[in-house]
């Protein structure tokens, strides 16, 4: 059982003890609430301080959730048996973050949240019927094409990030033209379509994986949710200023 989405592993997977408790579908659906609710309320609370206090007093605590969020997702993919523990901390660093970034784009751009929010939890639902009723299934070359995509996104993204550096960034790609509406209309399709590697991998787990891997699963299918709600508001900003 191969997976392309880099949060599933294996390897992990295949370390159940037989007599032991596995993962199961409805306990990955359980820690994926809970972790939603964590991100919700983390980022309530760094939305209210953005609008009571200011942006100077929610900055740190976006920081804190940016780069904590990474430090911990990282530590959680090369130790998946932490996830327990590290998938809760995930979501609150990453709830901190949301909620600052999310009322920078509302303040400029009001009723834009809401809009990605509906639009996430839409795309969300829509691929899940998809992939149950077998409309969308998760070939071999739809794996390998996922993840090609993604691996070329990401690559794009960090060579943006070098550039900044530099006071260089690549042209048109994050700007409100065409181009820019094509490149991030692609990177939401592609960020939609690594749910349905989540779905796959999560369902083949089910009483196989060992029962840490309910919280890993439901930390993988996070992450992919997240990504996906910040390209729908890159988007729609995009749209906005056009």
């Amino acid at each position: 059982m191969r997976t392309t989405n880099p949060m599933l592993k294996e390897q992990a997977f295949a370390q159940s003890i037989p007599g032991t408790e596995t993962m199961t579908l409805q306990g990955t659906v359980n820690k994926t609430v809970v972790m939603l609710a964590l991100v919700v309320m983390a980022a309530g609370w760094t939305w209210n301080l953005f609008y009571n206090k200011g942006p100077e007093v929610v900055m740190p605590w976006m920081m804190t959730g940016l780069i904590g969020g990474l430090i911990v997702a990282m530590v959680t993919i090369f130790k998946a048996s932490w996830a327990p523990a590290t998938a809760p901390a995930y979501a609150i660093l990453e709830g901190l973050a949301l909620g600052g970034i999310s009322a920078i784009f509302e303040l400029r751009f009001p009723g834009i949240v809401i809009q990605a929010v509906g639009l996430t939890f839409g795309t969300l639902f829509a691929l899940l019927i998809a992939y149950k009723s077998g409309v969308i299934k998760a070939t071999e070359n739809f794996r390998l094409g996922v993840v090609a995509a993604t691996g070329g996104i990401a690559l794009v993204y960090l060579v943006g990030f070098v550039g900044s550096f530099f006071g260089w960034q690549i042209p048109l790609i994050h700007e409100s033209g065409t181009v820019g509406i094509l490149f991030s209309l692609f990177v939401v399709v592609i960020a939609a379509l690594n749910l349905v590697l989540d779905f796959d991998f999560i369902e083949r787990g089910h009483g196989v994986a060992p029962k840490y891997m309910e919280w890993y699963g439901a930390f993988a299918l996070l992450v992919t949710l997240i990504w996906l709600y910040l390209e729908l508001l890159r988007l729609l900003s995009k749209l906005r200023e056009r």
